[in-house]
């Protein structure tokens, strides 16, 4: 029982690889370097847990994983242990004597697998041990998980991943893997060259997740519309709110507790002891929507998050598809949703101009916010221009806003060139710059007291925007500003021409623009359509009677084995797999075998417990 496909079956319950999954398997099984790009949910684990396993059983000895998170390292090693394989960690929970005895069962030869962040693999004492093994014999494979850490030019770099190349000079003829689910042209060289992998296999899979429908809405009343978007799509299931500050965070989760939404706030201010009880509940509750900033998600290994939004513009693109690939890791539908508004842009932009970075750095980060800015402001559907960042070529998708309910533009010209000249007016008027709110009122022509305080009543441009809204106006400024025709700068926000401004003012950049516009409802009625199963356990119409009470026994039975044995209820058994069990209703050991995602030890654990809960 060495080979990939019979480990496949017996471990993971699987009957067949997924993508491009087996021949990275094989490859690294073979002893070949690697570079795996995957998306989020596309079985990144497998393809170096299932390798560890087969050279593990060859007699090649003990794969470490490098893991950047604490909480990524427990719900991998439980989900091994859940399949009979020996895994273990190395981190800051464990105290001297239990770390001291996982280093005993690492020399012993006890272990498949072994968890450790890379500042922790650095130092001296796990260098030594790793020496010890390595001159047995017994070092099968290193696998580098959120490999993009290593680069600066990344969303989430880690100064500690700079270090890892020493792997590759001290322990020559080890095999390495690099994981990661999101990474740029640049970034992926930077890769390969700090970790040394550049005679590495590049493996690079599609980077569509077609079950994530992508919605971005106009920033009006950004709580009540995260609320109607809950309450209308997701109501009791699981999700994660994104926020740029911690007030904003905890503020947030506390209205929609008022709500009679069970939130929870998470932010690194926050006490380390309140941090885990929060996630510890969002990961083995039902339902828990989690309020954070970004400082929670990576390696968060819930299959069954039904939707992540945006509150706040995050700062890139690799971000945004991280953040949102955290929903729906099982293939079920699952929605990406983020509002936004003109202020987002200008604080992403002040906070990469008053960065202390380098010109060069800055620079890369003004275009990677430009690339979002165009996925946001984008009337073509959402999904095409997204995969484009990554050079991937697709068409139009059926499950974004823009596909679903293709949204109205106009020729937005003129209106442009009216707003270009009223900031042009402000600045022949002693250099003087104003915000987006008193633009407006000048070209609609209201005499409010600040107008006629600064005698902007007599400007050639007051009164001449009287036909277009207000909403509409801040709409053509916000899209100004993210096409870079319009800079908004300082303290206050006040705008500027931007070095494209001279162009349409002369007419010779026309300009079609997104009309003002709320939208509610049909994207439900749309999803209705697609949906096959759902995914929370309410009950289904899809379903008849007697398979949704046998998937409620399921997963009642599940949620109190769970509980018993202290780890998330997916550790146990994913929702798809219960479905499935509910579905063929099997009768016999044999045929609850057969069902995808039950190996052969979660069959001797659970295999009559289930057969009499499904009878």
């Amino acid at each position: 029982m060495t080979t990939p496909a019979a480990i496949l079956r017996e471990v993971f319950g699987y009957s067949e690889f997924r993508g491009t999954q087996r021949a990275i398997v094989d490859h690294i099984c073979a002893g070949g370097d690697a570079l795996v790009l995957m998306p989020t949910g596309g079985g990144k684990s497998l393809c170096y847990q299932l390798p560890a396993i087969v050279r593990q059983r060859r007699g090649q000895g003990v794969s470490v994983v490098v893991s950047p998170l604490i909480a990524l390292m427990h719900d991998q090693v439980s989900a091994l242990g859940e399949l009979g394989v020996a895994a273990a960690f190395l981190n800051s929970t464990l105290d001297a004597a239990a770390a001291r005895g996982i280093e005993r069962e690492l020399l012993a030869g006890d272990l498949t697998l072994l968890y450790a962040a890379p500042e922790r693999i650095l130092t001296p004492r796990f260098l030594t041990l790793l020496d010890t093994l390595y001159a047995r014999g017994q070092l099968a494979l290193f696998a580098i998980d959120e490999a993009h850490c290593v680069s600066q030019w990344g969303h989430d770099f880690r100064e500690d991943y700079l270090g890892l190349g020493v792997l590759h000079e001290r322990y020559a003829g080890v095999p390495r893997v690099a994981l990661t689910a999101t990474a740029d042209q640049h970034t992926r060289r930077d890769m390969l060259a700090r970790l040394q992998l550049e005679s590495a296999r590049l493996f690079v899979t599609s980077f569509d997740r077609p079950n994530i429908r992508y919605t971005i809405v106009e920033k009006l009343d950004p709580r009540r519309q995260l609320l109607r978007f809950i309450r209308s799509d997701h109501p009791g299931e699981a999700g994660i709110v994104y926020c740029q500050s911690r007030r904003k965070v905890e503020e947030t989760a506390a209205w929609l507790a008022e709500e009679g939404l069970t939130a929870l706030p998470y932010h690194a201010g926050l006490e380390a002891g309140v941090r885990r009880q929060h996630q510890d509940r969002f990961l083995r509750e039902e339902g828990v929507v989690m309020v954070a900033t970004i400082a929670f998600g990576m390696g968060i290994d819930k299959p069954d998050v039904r939707f992540v939004a945006h509150l706040d513009l995050p700062r890139n693109i690799e971000s945004y598809y991280q953040e949102t690939g955290r929903a729906g890791r099982d293939g079920a539908p699952a929605d990406a949703w983020m509002s936004y508004g003109l202020a987002d842009v200008v604080n992403q932009r002040r906070m990469i101009d008053e960065s202390e970075a380098g010109e060069e750095f800055k620079g890369l980060q003004r275009t990677k916010l430009a690339a979002l800015l165009a996925l946001a402001e984008a009337h073509a559907c959402r999904r095409v221009r997204l995969l484009d960042y990554f050079g991937e070529d697709s068409t139009a998708c059926g499950n974004c806003d823009n596909c679903l309910v293709p949204p109205a533009t106009w020729d937005a010209t003129q209106a442009a060139r009216q707003a270009l000249s009223g900031i042009y007016r402000f600045q022949q008027q002693r250099g003087q710059r104003f915000g987006a709110g008193h633009l407006i009122d000048v070209l609609r022509g209201k005499l409010t007291d600040k107008v006629t305080q600064y005698g902007h009543q007599q400007l050639s441009t007051f009164n001449v925007g009287a036909d277009v809204s207000e909403a509409q106006w801040r709409l053509v400024l916000r899209q100004l500003v993210a096409l870079g025709h319009i800079r908004a700068e300082g303290e206050f926000n006040t705008l500027g021409l931007g070095e494209s401004a001279r162009e349409v003012l002369r007419g010779e950049v026309p300009v079609r623009l997104r009309v003002a516009e709320v939208r509610t409802g049909r994207r439900g009625a749309s999803r209705a359509k697609t949906k096959t199963s759902d995914p929370s356990g309410h009950p289904d119409k899809a379903l008849d009677r007697a398979t949704n009470a046998r998937l409620a026994a399921l997963k009642e039975w599940r949620a109190a084995t769970a509980r018993g044995r202290n780890v998330p209820a997916y550790v146990v058994f994913h929702d798809a797999t219960l479905l499935e069990m509910a579905r063929a209703a099997p009768t016999t050991r044999a045929a609850l075998g057969a069902i995808t995602g039950v190996g052969v030890k979660k069959l001797e654990a659970y295999g009559e417990e289930l057969l009499q809960v499904l009878a």
